[in-house]
């Protein structure tokens, strides 16, 4: 009944914006035409409904790019690029191909393991950006698909960082908003995201079969080859190392330091241009960045702008709060389905951005909504992998899989996403039953 009031109420706004975004969507869908120019399309295209039918204005527009999210992705960009240059990844990547003997599952559990514990400490845009062209030169080494390595290390990337506080962004805000500690997180959302994790590797392991199976090429050359030999530059990785580690020593502290995750990398990336090319022109390194994911970005949050002025998202959540007061349990779960399905649509920070105030308001109104809470951060968390554009780690996994001989594409991502991405929702959903029933939060 909710569903149909929302529908019957919907503004001339709302139906054209949802018409553009849903547009953008299908076109990125069927891969004729590349993501980025689509979204900027898209963007465009929202920017003019909105000045037309006097809801979304350039300025909103402006508004609505999250800065901080390009300003990391840049900044870490830069000094990712640095470091490859000098063959470290190289280095890594023999290193890591030697320890597991080149078998593509031990890689897979090696690789995915790592991404989901550094995703807790680190951003997981961070860390997919660092993991990410290590894992394409063991594949073309050992000549194996590094799809299956790409997909696990993006959605252990994101359930990884539903684990800590600092994991990802929609975490700090909704710890902030709930008042939730560091070890709130760690006693509620860590069991969860570690049994999500053991069943996502169980089902790659089902559905990559084939390419788990593979024998490895060139391993008696492998296991022959000195790693140390990879380093071309070692004085530029020195400088390199150092800048890291002081980036992510500032992301540890830079909650009290009261800096933003972007002017940390920010501030990274000019140190290494000035210790590696302070005589030289940037342009190569900078070159080298993967600015069509940042165009890709801006667009798709001034695409999402137009929904939330429009009010689209917030008609999507009336129709959760119309269930909240008469069963508590039940409004958790929708609300853990529903953000799940929006976060495999749009960016979950805006989606994070509308559910906040509405479970806020069901606070003031004398409901208990620690298990909101939780839905809420296992919905964004997890269900950003139903897509390659649900999750930022997504799209940079998609766009630099563009490198290898085997590109993953949208459809082929809902092929293996959507399996994983219901499995966590479905032993997240149990673990909020479980909740509500132990006591574990106030109900």
């Amino acid at each position: 009944m909710a569903f149909l009031c929302v529908i019957t109420s919907m503004t001339t706004a709302a139906i054209i914006s949802t018409i553009i975004f849903g547009g953008t969507f299908a076109l990125i869908l069927t891969e004729k035409v590349h993501r980025s120019v689509v979204a900027m399309a898209g963007a465009v295209l929202m920017v003019l409904a909105g000045i037309t039918f006097d809801f979304y204005y350039p300025e909103d527009a402006l508004n609505a790019v999250d800065f901080n999210t390009l300003g990391l992705l840049f900044g870490m960009m830069i000094l990712v690029v640095v470091l490859e240059r000098t063959g470290v990844f190289q280095y890594l990547g023999i290193l890591t191909a030697k320890k597991t003997k080149g078998n593509p599952w031990l890689l897979m559990l090696a690789l995915g393991t790592l991404t989901a514990v550094l995703s807790m400490i680190l951003d997981n845009v961070t860390t997919i950006i660092l993991i990410v062209p290590i894992t394409i030169i063991i594949a073309r080494m050992l000549k194996i698909s590094a799809t299956p390595l790409l997909l696990v290390e993006a959605m252990l990337s994101n359930v990884g960082g539903t684990a800590t506080l600092v994991g990802d962004p929609p975490n700090i805000m909704i710890g902030s908003a709930a008042d939730f500690t560091f070890n709130a997180f760690l006693a509620h959302s860590l069991p969860t995201v570690l049994v999500v994790g053991v069943v996502t590797f169980i089902i790659f392991r089902f559905l990559f079969k084939k390419e788990l199976s593979k024998a490895p090429e060139n391993i008696e050359e492998l296991m022959q080859m000195n790693e140390k030999d990879a380093i071309t530059d070692l004085p530029t990785l020195k400088k390199g190392l150092a800048v890291l580690a002081g980036v992510v020593v500032l992301f540890f502290l830079h909650g009290v330091l009261q800096l933003e995750a972007s002017l940390i990398a920010l501030i990274g990336a000019a140190a290494i241009l000035l210790l590696v090319t302070a005589t030289k022109d940037p342009q190569p390194i900078i070159e080298k960045t993967e600015l069509s994911v940042l165009l890709f970005f801006a667009s798709l949050f001034i695409t999402v702008g137009g929904l939330e002025h429009a009010g689209v998202l917030e008609s999507l959540a009336q129709i959760i709060t119309s269930s909240a007061e008469s069963n508590l349990l039940l409004t958790a779960i929708i609300i853990l389905w529903v953000a799940a399905i929006a976060s495999a649509i749009v960016d979950n920070i805006p989606l994070t951005v509308a559910m906040i105030p509405i479970i806020l308001y069901l606070q003031q109104s004398g409901v208990p909504v620690d298990l909101l809470w939780w839905a809420l951060v296992f919905g964004v968390g997890f269900g950003g992998n139903g897509s390659p554009i649900g999750s930022t780690a997504g799209i940079i996994v998609v766009s630099k899989s563009e490198q290898t001989d085997e590109p993953i594409s949208f459809k082929r991502w809902l092929k293996y996403g959507i399996p994983a991405t219901t499995a966590g929702l479905a032993i997240a959903s149990v673990v909020l039953v479980i909740f509500y029933y132990s006591g574990f939060v106030t109900v």
